[in-house]
């Protein structure tokens, strides 16, 4: 049987690397791990259930989500045995899995709203990585959600610059404001090291600007720039 995978590889960056900040930045106990798995297998889920929303296929994409959503519940008993307090977090990301849904139902994915709301989610999964840890929100934690969605909110609007918009003037001067803004921001406030990790953004976003790239090479491009952000902003936290 060929497993149902979703087709935006670039969330895969999203998924883990907000997580995994969290988890360092309060302390990884084992628990991350059966939480972590959960966490994959809840996004895989989300990929089908989102697409019953389009009302195609339904009983194929049904049965995926429960192929998935069934291991995913199973592994979360873990994580909430020791913090139970840790499932108001997935009771947060609920509105805005419905602005996914909705968007799903509209077929127009590609939507910026739609994108930040599954960026917030991914965001707020860092968040609630670093509360297992502690058992309480810390402000390690809140930095790391808001560095991951500062940094994925900047990936959307540059492959949106790349790919979409394009031939778009003024989208092109918002995506290169944001990602000028964004490393100011960290001098402002003394967040030199923070800064480092913007800079390949910044750097990106303005010299491919404009340039013909294939999607696997843009694609390859946004991974490495992901690592450096990751690793950067691993060296900040610890």
């Amino acid at each position: 049987m060929k497993l149902l995978l979703p087709k935006q590889h670039g969330a895969w960056a999203m998924l883990i690397i907000p997580f995994w900040l969290g988890a360092a930045a309060t302390g990884i106990i084992w628990q991350h791990i059966p939480l972590f798995i959960g966490w994959v297998l809840l996004y895989l889920a989300t990929y089908p259930l989102l697409l019953l929303f389009k009302k195609k296929k339904t009983s194929f994409y049904f049965k995926w989500t429960l192929i998935y959503m069934g291991p995913a519940i199973l592994l979360f008993t873990v994580p909430l045995s020791a913090a139970p307090s840790i499932f108001y977090f997935g009771l947060s990301m609920i509105p805005f899995f419905c602005i996914n849904a909705y968007y799903s139902s509209r077929n127009n994915e590609r939507a910026i709203l739609n994108d930040l709301s599954a960026i917030i989610v991914f965001s707020l999964a860092g968040l609630a990585s670093s509360y297992l840890s502690v058992g309480s929100i810390r402000p390690e934690g809140v930095f790391v959600f808001l560095i991951s969605l500062l940094f994925f909110a900047g990936s959307i609007l540059y492959v949106k610059s790349m790919i979409r918009e394009k031939k778009n003037a003024h989208f092109k001067i918002i995506s290169w404001s944001y990602h000028i803004s964004i490393p100011l921001l960290w001098i402002v406030t003394g967040h030199w090291m923070m800064m480092l990790a913007f800079l390949p953004s910044l750097f990106r976003a303005l010299y491919f600007y404009g340039k013909t790239l294939g999607i696997m090479k843009l694609g390859i491009y946004e991974l490495v720039n992901a690592v450096c952000f990751f690793l950067i902003s691993l060296g900040v936290i610890l």
